[in-house]
């Protein structure tokens, strides 16, 4: 059986903010997956240092904290209030994130101990990558669940989850492109028995 990178399938992760995509992530690891978190690798690019200064050189110090590091939460303001922002953010850091990203898949694959690979990315489509995958996987829940998992985690209110929500490709547009879709709402057994349905199906094509 062979996929696009390789014997072993790549398997992307989407879904809605909130939705459990990392405890979905760990549902397919326990599977023997290997997965790449793409926003661990978000935060390993805003350490680097040539993107450090090509963001200072848009925003100015301003977005530095004390200790010369990127100030998240000040950019988040500055990308969630302005498309064009969003855009600039993007086009700095997601060559960087591709190819940390592609690096890894090929290491999975050439790796004996990896079963199939997973790209956990909240912004796969939007960043261009949907053909780079085999099987594409939308994670869910109801909006009120979401909500409250986020005021919980993050603080947030439904506010900055709609503002973050129009940053992204519509739900409805990313469930179409889905091969499968998981409702985390019923605890996490549910959720086992859930991601496994979906990687046998996935692993028997």
């Amino acid at each position: 059986m062979s996929f696009k990178h390789g014997p072993k399938p790549l398997i992307g992760l989407i879904g809605a903010i909130g939705a459990g995509k990392s405890t979905a992530a760990k549902c397919f690891a326990a599977r023997g997956g290997h997965v790449i978190d793409a926003d661990a690798l978000g935060h390993e690019a805003l350490r680097q240092p040539e993107i450090v200064a090509a963001l200072v050189k848009l925003w100015g110090t301003g977005i530095l904290s004390a200790d010369g590091s990127l100030d998240r939460r000040t950019i988040g303001r500055i990308v969630f209030a302005d498309r064009e922002q969003r855009n600039a953010l993007e086009s700095t850091v997601f060559p960087y994130i591709g190819a940390r990203t592609r690096h890894d898949i090929f290491a999975a694959q050439a790796n004996p101990n990896v079963s199939f690979v997973v790209l956990d990315a909240a912004v796969l489509l939007e960043a261009g990558w949907g053909d780079m995958v085999d099987s594409l996987v939308y994670i869910d829940a109801p909006r009120a669940t979401r909500l409250a998992r986020l005021a919980t985690r993050s603080g947030w209110n439904e506010a900055e989850l709609s503002a973050r929500e129009s940053a992204q490709l519509p739900a409805e547009e990313k469930k179409v492109r889905a091969h499968a879709i998981v409702v985390n709402d019923a605890g996490p057994t549910e959720l086992q028995d859930q991601v496994d349905r979906v990687l046998e199906d996935i692993l028997r094509t």
